[in-house]
């Protein structure tokens, strides 16, 4: 598990984003950095989201890759040591706006309570909307969750993975973009997994933006949930 968790990290140097390329883009970068801080005369609390990410387009292949770390503390006391990444692929061969994806992920978070989780599957997926301003898809598929909770619990199941994922730019100088997941277990009642990050840009120049992000998650299986706005500066460069 160290191994394969350092191989991902290796391949998270390069990462990758939800994007639309043109025809002549091979490649998009995307760096981002926001937090919070708020102080009072006895009152501490800061909050750090950064991601990196990168993106691959090769015809009819798409190769994404991503990482994200959320750090916090309250009153000295940690609240948020969250980090995840992911190395997924699309494959655009089939029926016109259908596409195939694949992924591995691996999460580990102190506010969820959770020691680690590999998630490793795939599935379809389908645009409803694929312009260059505007993007709708709706994915389905199959996840092997391999977790282990701080509780002590480890356990195996199979997930159902429902993805909605847009994005929308606004006269090319605003950018929303969201990504939301509903992942439930075939074979443990209750046990579902929600992740939910919807992100705004405002274009200060070609490649820099002023960025607020809305993240909120949810693992049921230990009873724990957290919602986070943040706001600082991305960088977003095709190349």
């Amino acid at each position: 598990m160290k191994k394969f968790v350092l191989f991902l990290f290796t391949i998270l140097c390069y990462l990758s984003a939800n994007a639309q390329y043109s025809d002549s883009t091979n490649y998009h970068i995307f760096l981002s950095s926001t937090g919070s801080i708020n102080r009072t005369n006895d009152q501490r609390a800061y909050l750090l989201n950064n991601g990196l990410n990168f993106g691959m387009k090769k015809e009819t292949f798409v190769l994404n890759s991503t990482t994200s770390w959320l750090y916090g503390k309250q009153n000295k006391s940690l609240s948020n040591n969250d980090f995840s990444t992911t190395l997924n692929f699309n494959l655009f061969k089939g029926p016109e706006h259908f596409y195939y994806w694949g992924l591995v992920n691996y999460n580990t978070s102190y506010s969820l309570k959770l020691k680690n989780q590999l998630l490793a599957g795939g599935g379809i997926a389908y645009s409803f909307l694929d312009e260059s301003n505007a993007y709708i898809n709706l994915s389905n598929g199959v996840l092997f969750d391999q977790s282990s909770l701080v509780v002590g619990e480890s356990y195996n199941t199979l997930r159902n993975s429902l993805r909605l994922q847009f994005h929308f730019a606004l006269k090319e100088i605003i950018t929303i973009d969201g990504s939301h997941f509903l992942q439930n277990s075939f074979s443990r009642r209750g046990d579902y997994i929600i992740r939910s990050s919807t992100t705004i840009g405002l274009k200060l120049r070609k490649w820099i933006s002023l960025t607020t992000a809305l993240n909120y998650n949810r693992l049921n299986i230990t009873g724990r949930e957290n919602l986070n706005f943040t706001y600082g500066l991305s960088l977003d460069k095709y190349f």
